[in-house]
């Protein structure tokens, strides 16, 4: 019995290392060079795993730091360039959370095509309309689509995207409250 016990123990140890080297290949280590890579993206830090590090359908995106001198619109350029290193990989689903918290959730889809578009698109389009494409974890709408006016609408747009980032991390660092 105990000899079963044993080699049990050890299939799960094994288990876990190859879950984890497997989250950490797929995802972490792509998300590591992308912060390496641009110097812009120093006093950033984020984490990226399967859910529960064994779905491979649904990423974690999970920011845990953020220096006081980083705007929103740092934290989101590391986020898209995760997404364009990742642009070859179909999720279902993308979560935004922040140490350890879902926040947000996005299509998988919609995930690729920000890394398809990471090189080519405006970047102020793509600020104005993301929060479009938020979902809260419960799966319901984030933020609504605006029409009227154009500047009207941009106006409402922008301020979408900063109560995201508000929402998705600032208020946890400025202790704040969350919705």
């Amino acid at each position: 019995m105990k000899k079963i016990a044993i080699s049990l123990a050890g299939v799960a140890a094994a288990a876990a290392v190859g879950i984890a080297g497997w989250n950490y290949t797929v995802l972490q280590r792509p998300l590591d060079a992308v912060m390496a890579e641009d110097p812009r993206n120093a006093g950033l830090t984020a984490r990226a795993h399967f859910a529960s590090y064994a779905q491979p359908r649904e990423v974690v995106f999970d920011l845990r730091t953020v220096d006081t001198d980083k705007a929103p619109v740092d934290v989101f350029r590391l986020f898209l360039q995760f997404a364009e290193r990742l642009q070859g990989h179909r999720f279902d689903r993308v979560v935004l959370a922040h140490r350890g918290v879902a926040k947000f959730q996005i299509d998988g889809a919609y995930f690729q095509q920000l890394g398809r578009e990471y090189s080519t698109q405006n970047p102020a389009y793509t600020m104005r309309t993301f929060p479009e494409h938020l979902f809260r974890p419960d799966g319901t709408q984030a933020f609504g689509q605006w029409s009227g006016g154009v500047l009207g609408v941009l106006k409402k747009q922008m301020e979408d995207f900063a109560e995201f980032h508000e929402r998705w991390y600032l208020n946890d660092m400025i202790g704040g409250s969350e919705e």
